[in-house]
């Protein structure tokens, strides 16, 4: 499948890009994770690890010596322990569990079968350093154990050890090439390596194989959406719907590929737990990549034309909308007198923290954030700003209504949106997964909620693909 040659990195994601290793693939080695925690270690799976280990823990059941050597007794505490651990374990208990292990270990060292159970322990207690130790104590004694190199292979790739990673998932393939979930994590790590075209054909072999891989399906999905593929991906995303995909994700991604993608029927907003997760995991890239590597300005050119607007004025109050890392907010900071930031991603919270320029930084939806505010009576503001935070939301009405009631009569709202192809339409999601809107949408909202247009300018907002994407940005007076 030919894969555009320009697509950006996917742990390196603009926030005007969502599709990334945390939106489109959906955090590859999260999803290894949770792989690792739940079938293969079920007592009810004949093929699990659990069934397997507990098999060898068990004591033959005729002729039982009435006076036990030590060494019998080592073997029943060690089998005491492992199965206690196995309990903890499929209760998602992972303390004990790893506690529970370990004792087993005190009495059998070294013994294969619950070092493996202690590494997929650790990896959900996210100790990926612990996980390579085990592991490779357990591949010392048998170098072709398919559970040893899955969870190192998986630790690996949390680490961001990727070459590693793919390295022990080749290793697994060459071991056993006939289980799908396999070929998903090796497409994954793939995928983050940014060879797409192999990741597609591992993905491929995965839902082959096994045609439920939910994480194959969608990631398969969004590689077809992000070529062009749009009733291919359209399918992959139904398939995953159908197999217990998280319904209100893959959907938000089966609007942005179908005629579901218009006002009357696409989602009013992204999800909010996706929006979160993209960039809880982008925060430590966020401002270098944005800036530097995709010449990003957007926030730059929203000051710029506030200071037209109201020149020389000095803000009050002042809202970041979506403040991110603080890019915005580092340009207005010298031109308020109190600034306020929120934000769905804690971590990008905890970037604009290390600023110092913000009064105020909360966790949140803005709209809630916005609503509780106002129910609790707080001094309003004369400044709030939102700098690409509309395209992750369709509907704007509520966010208008809200800001409108949280701001005082000649204050200034000003944001940025990315303008829709087709005029006629108020909002639409794109392949892109960004919501667009019409200029004649945003006039209408702002009339509709108390606002009066001071200045609107369609102009380049960013590029995609060295193409330019036409957007506005717009100054709104609080009546």
């Amino acid at each position: 499948m030919p894969v555009r040659a320009e697509r950006r990195a996917h742990v390196v994601m603009s926030r005007c890009d969502p599709a990334g290793w945390l939106g489109d693939p959906m955090n590859a080695f999260e999803e290894m994770r949770r792989f690792a925690l739940q079938s293969p270690y079920s007592k009810q799976s004949d093929n699990s690890a659990a069934c397997r280990t507990a098999a060898k823990c068990r004591i033959p059941s005729a002729h039982h010596d009435l006076s036990m050597t030590s060494q019998d007794t080592a073997f029943n505490k060690a089998k005491e322990h492992f199965l206690a651990g196995l309990s903890h374990f499929e209760a998602r208990e992972f303390e004990p569990a790893e506690r529970c292990f370990r004792s087993s270990l005190d009495h059998m060292p070294g013994r294969v079968s619950t070092l493996v159970n202690l590494a997929a322990t650790l990896l959900a207690l996210d100790k990926q350093q612990e996980v390579l130790s085990v592991t490779a104590d357990i591949l010392t004694q048998e170098a072709d154990n398919q559970d040893a190199l899955l969870h190192r292979a998986t630790a690996l790739g949390v680490l961001g050890r990727m070459d590693e990673a793919l390295a022990h998932f080749d290793q697994l393939l060459a071991l056993n090439d006939g289980v799908g979930e396999f070929w998903s994590r090796q497409a994954q790590t793939l995928q983050a390596l940014e060879r797409h075209n192999e990741a597609f054909a591992s993905y491929q072999r995965a839902v082959a194989l096994d045609s439920t891989l939910t994480t194959a399906l969608v990631n398969l999905g969004s590689l077809l959406r992000e070529s062009g593929r749009r009733q291919e991906s359209a399918h992959a995303f139904r398939q995953a719907i159908a197999n217990g995909a998280d319904t209100e994700l893959v959907r938000y991604y089966l609007a942005s590929v179908t005629d579901d993608n218009k006002v009357q029927t696409a989602p009013s907003s992204a999800p909010q737990h996706y929006v979160q997760a993209l960039f809880d995991g982008y925060a430590d890239n966020f401002d270098s990549h944005l800036v530097n590597v995709l010449g990003y300005k957007t926030h730059v050119l929203l000051n710029q034309h506030l200071q037209t607007v109201a020149p020389a004025r000095r803000f009050e109050s002042t809202l970041d909308l979506g403040c991110g890392t603080g890019l915005c907010g580092g340009l207005i900071h010298p031109h308020t007198t109190h600034l306020v930031g929120v934000d769905l991603s804690q971590q990008m919270l905890d970037k604009a923290a290390q600023l110092g320029i913000y009064d105020e930084l909360a966790q949140g939806d803005i709209v809630e954030h916005l609503r509780k505010k106002i129910a609790a009576h707080t001094p309003p503001h004369d400044l709030v700003m939102a700098t690409d935070v509309f395209v992750y939301i369709g509907d704007l009405k509520p966010t208008f209504e809200a800001t409108h009631a949280a701001m005082q009569a000649g204050g200034i709202f000003c944001f940025s949106a990315e303008a829709t192809h087709d005029e006629a339409q108020d909002f639409e999601l794109l392949p892109s997964l960004r919501y667009a809107h019409s200029e004649r949408y945003l006039r209408s909202l702002a009339s509709a909620h108390g606002f009066e247009v001071m200045l609107l300018r369609r102009e380049p907002i960013r590029e995609d693909q060295r193409k330019s994407i036409m957007g506005f940005l717009v100054y709104l007076r609080r009546v």
